[in-house]
């Protein structure tokens, strides 16, 4: 019983095996670290600010509050420019985005959501290493970036 056990702590990986466990680590490693590095931002994103809330509160109170001022036609472009974001990833930028518009809607008492703010709170809540992208798909569209220059 003894020489087994020892038998089989002293064999060696060699071969394909060996590639293919040496592979495995790696990715469940890798896996792990990149779950746990979205795990840990959204957490970050939960928590309570100074004034008791946190960020993702503050863009769950824009969107409600703002949700009366969307019509079809700002709805369907916010749509179009958050189309070439990943699926996986659509509905949190589509929030988010949503969120950022509601907030500078009801900061300047707009009566309803227009293009114009759309294209701002798009801007703007868009990480700046992102903007590449969101120039290409505003030029799609044929809107002029000019006037929004000072938000890039």
């Amino acid at each position: 019983m003894k020489n087994s056990i020892l038998k089989v702590i002293n064999m060696q990986l060699h071969g394909w095996f060996l590639w293919f466990i040496l592979f495995w680590v790696v990715f469940l490693v890798g896996s792990f670290a990149i779950g746990g590095f979205f795990m840990f931002r959204k957490f970050l994103k939960k928590m309570p600010k100074q004034d008791g809330k946190s960020v993702m509160d503050w863009e769950e109170h824009y969107v409600k509050e703002s949700h009366h001022l969307w019509g079809p036609a700002e709805k369907a472009l916010l749509e179009d420019l958050v189309s070439p974001v990943p699926e996986l990833f659509r509905d949190v930028a589509r929030h988010k985005i949503a969120g950022k518009i509601g907030e500078i809607a009801l900061r300047e008492n707009a009566p309803q959501i227009t293009e114009e703010l759309v294209i701002r709170g798009y801007i703007q809540a868009t990480p700046k290493r992102d903007h590449k992208f969101l120039r290409k798909k505003l030029f799609e569209n044929r809107i002029d970036v000019a006037p929004y220059e000072h938000l890039f």
